[in-house]
């Protein structure tokens, strides 16, 4: 009942949150009415690749500021499909990056239409914007979908509807309330509280169970929080880690960055804080069923070196998913050939230092957590039963008179084949 009605306070103070937080859609609105992500009267077009010729003829507007990058260039024959020119062929060049990424005819891409001002004939300037990936995307969500399902069954399909459901608040809630200059830290800890409550009940079912990992996630996201706003002030970290940040500085006045990082880092920790509290919550009540004799400390004991095992396993997870994703800018930094701390002075490394750090060490203290309160939770020891905790003497079994020894004869064409014996 205490875990129940605390439990019942995060939702109702998370409601609140929601509540105060909830973005107004007329300032959203405004902001996205002042930010033009293009000149007046350009818009983006689907066409389908006819033919694709090595060599760029002429000198395209713009990819001439790329024409440096990469040599490679290409040629493009594009039948246009949406759009008020649908139907129409027209010719756009492929370079640096786009040349060499396997762009083949048949491929869809998406084209950046510009209208020349005071031209006859409605003449613009069409350019290669990037490519139409809504199928390959599409397909590969579909055979995701389908993999989860037959191998997790109706548990893995509650599971990626949570995970729909945690994409719709990015969306409707946490975007929208960072553009119309909500703090960050507090928009994390409402839609961060909002998707574990719906996500673990979801996938997991209403259960004590349940109810022990979702108290011990909250306690771990609280400390991630914490640590996050004590680490981005002693680092003095300004929430501008690379080139989107400073596109949106210029198209908005009200975004609060280093509220945006310390909500970056704890969206960062929060699928793998999700995954070990569940283990471990279910580890307790795993071990309780498997050795009911054990006392609590034994059984806390026992479920912390399964606890220790997972915290090894997830702090590579972290680190590594890091490197993954950062591979370039560390292949940047690894070129300048400068020390570890002078490469610590680049903001963009520092920030995901940090981010990496602040969700391990979160990640790290739910563990022992969600094993206490799992552990006052669970089924007090049974004596008496099979375990560790059995006081009771144990009548000696008398030991079953000893056959003798019998050998079986082998096959004759089996001579190599070790003797068998009768016990």
């Amino acid at each position: 009942m205490i875990l129940l009605g605390a439990l019942g306070l995060v939702a109702v103070a998370t409601v609140i949150g929601l509540f105060v937080l909830w973005p107004p859609s007329a300032k959203v609105t405004e902001v996205q009415a002042t930010t033009a992500y293009a000149v007046p009267g350009a818009t983006f077009e689907s066409g389908v690749i006819t033919r694709l010729t090595d060599g760029c003829g002429g000198t395209d507007p713009m990819q001439a500021s790329n024409a440096n990058v990469v040599d490679a260039c290409q040629s493009a024959d594009v039948t246009i499909l949406t759009g008020p020119r649908s139907g129409a062929s027209t010719e756009v060049h492929l370079a640096g990056p786009a040349a060499v990424s396997g762009i083949a005819v048949g491929d869809r891409i998406q084209i950046f239409v510009l209208p020349t001002p005071g031209a006859a004939g409605g003449t613009s300037i069409d350019s290669f914007f990037g490519v139409d990936r809504s199928q390959s995307l599409l397909l590969f969500a579909i055979a995701f979908v389908v993999i989860v399902g037959l191998v997790a069954w109706l548990r893995g399909l509650l599971a990626i509807l949570g995970l729909a459901f945690a994409g719709f608040m990015i969306t409707v809630f946490v975007l929208p309330a960072a553009l119309a200059g909500e703090p960050g830290l507090p928009i994390a800890l409402v839609a961060a509280s909002t998707i574990m409550f719906v996500v673990l009940y979801l996938a997991h079912g209403p259960s004590i169970r349940t109810s022990t990992a979702l108290a011990g996630t909250i306690c771990g996201i609280a400390i991630t929080a914490i640590v996050a706003q004590i680490a981005v002030s002693a680092t003095r970290l300004s929430g501008f880690t690379d080139e989107s940040t400073s596109v949106l500085s210029g198209l908005t006045n009200d975004l609060d960055f280093r509220g945006l990082l310390m909500c970056g880092i704890i969206f960062a920790g929060l699928g793998v804080l999700n995954d070990v509290t569940i283990t471990q919550s279910s580890a307790v009540w795993e071990l309780r069923a498997a050795g009911p004799g054990l006392t609590r400390w034994q059984l806390f004991w026992s479920s912390m070196r399964i606890g220790r095992d997972h915290i090894a396993s997830t702090i590579y997870t972290i680190v590594f998913a890091y490197v993954g994703t950062s591979l370039s800018v560390l292949l940047l930094l690894y070129l300048h050939d400068l020390a570890l701390l002078q490469l610590l002075t680049f903001e963009d490394l520092a920030a995901e230092i940090v981010m990496t750090l602040c969700s391990a060490i979160g990640l790290v203290l739910a563990v022992p957590i969600t094993t206490a309160i799992a552990v006052l939770l669970a089924a007090p020891p049974s004596v008496g039963d099979a375990g560790l905790a059995t006081t009771e003497p144990v009548e000696p079994v008398p030991a079953e008179p000893r056959r003798p020894r019998t050998r079986q004869a082998a096959p004759e064409n089996e001579m190599l084949r070790p003797l068998d014996w009768d016990f």
